[in-house]
């Protein structure tokens, strides 16, 4: 059954012929920056690139946490220890962002720790053609650690009312902390609201512009 589109689905679309009208062959890493949103955002432009005919990984950065003893040091649970603590960024280019980017045979694994019982992922490696794109999702993901590694990279504004997002106290902080040292807006391909899927029609996504003057 063919569905008809809907609002959500077109923004997707539009976005991915975007992406794809610059970089519609090789090796590809499209970033969805955000601590709101990003894992439905990531899924739904996933879909839009399959359906254009290309091969699309996923990943998130919610697999590639440091362990809890780090992540939260004797109970720390502030934002400055979850924006400078709570990702392996060593782990994330190790494993995937670096074999991905070297083409060819070269294995790379898209999950690398396990939140729930706090371990490494025995490492499942991957591999792909020549012509290949690797969305990620996450927070955080034009901080100078990883920097320059996307091709493009959409930026999704976190919400305003942080509470009625569902965000943590910790997380609405580190994304204020990013935003003051890192200027995400003004570095991102795109800039976007998330939008809602928690009802049956959903709020789509909408495209945002940053004030360059």
């Amino acid at each position: 059954m063919v569905y008809p589109p809907t609002p959500r689905s077109e923004f997707f679309d539009a976005l991915a012929s975007e992406i794809l009208h610059n970089y519609g062959k090789g090796r590809v890493l499209v970033a969805i920056d955000g601590v709101s949103g990003g894992a439905a955002f990531g899924d739904d432009l996933a879909v839009a690139l399959r359906e254009s005919g290309h091969v699309v990984f996923r990943a998130s950065m919610g697999d590639f946490l440091k362990p809890r003893a780090v992540r939260t040091p004797r109970g720390d649970t502030s934002a400055e220890a979850y924006y400078a603590d709570w990702f392996d960024y060593s782990a994330f280019l190790r494993v995937l962002v670096q074999p991905f980017r070297m083409g060819g045979s070269a294995g790379f694994s898209t999950a690398y720790f396990d939140a729930a019982r706090d371990v490494p992922r025995e490492t499942r490696w991957v591999t792909a053609g020549q012509d290949a794109i690797l969305l990620v999702d996450g927070p955080f993901l034009q901080r100078p650690e990883i920097r320059g590694n996307a091709n493009f990279t959409v930026y999704l504004e976190t919400p305003t009312d942080a509470a009625a997002a569902g965000l943590e106290t910790q997380v609405a902080g580190a994304a204020a902390l990013y935003e003051s040292q890192v200027g995400p807006r003004m570095l991102a391909s795109a800039i976007a609201s998330p939008g809602d899927t928690s009802t049956v029609n959903g709020v789509p996504p909408k495209r945002l512009f940053a004030d360059r003057c």
